[in-house]
């Protein structure tokens, strides 16, 4: 019997260092996507429950925990982020064209770097995940193009 040589050893290693290459990062990604993906529906499901609430109470819920999600975190381990516009001193979050994302309350996630700015043209603001038009859209806040 005859084991491998130096070299079928070094073009074996060489071989699956490339295929590490390649599909560790298409796995990381393909992660990514799914974090999205749940948060987006995650985001649906709280929207849904606040509309609910409001049309039993006529008036929006004072928080998340109103609504059964005080403790709900997004895919990044991050709490949602709810903005009820009738309350004191809450701003809404503005487009690239300085107008309000919604006319009725805001809900987001601030997404993987755990930051967002008022202003979606921010580069920290990107990476949310956003209901905008009044919940019509639901995605990415570097998808948002109003």
């Amino acid at each position: 019997m005859r084991g491998f040589t130096w070299l079928e050893m070094l073009i074996a290693t060489a071989v699956l260092g490339v295929l590490m290459a390649i599909a560790v990062p298409m796995y990381a990604d393909y992660r990514e996507r799914a974090r999205i993906a749940k948060a987006v529906s995650e985001i649906g499901d709280l929207q849904s429950r606040i509309i609910d609430y409001q049309r039993e109470n006529r008036q929006l819920p004072p928080d998340l925990a109103t609504v059964g999600a005080g403790g709900l975190l997004d895919p990044w381990g991050n709490s949602y982020v709810y903005l009820d516009y009738a309350q004191k001193g809450v701003k809404p979050r503005k487009d690239k064209w300085l107008k309000p994302l919604n006319t009725d309350f805001d809900l987001f996630s601030v997404g993987k770097d755990g930051d967002f700015k008022e202003n979606m043209n921010a580069k920290e603001s990107a990476d949310d995940v956003v209901r905008a038009w009044d919940g019509r859209f639901i995605g990415l806040g570097k998808d948002f193009d109003p």
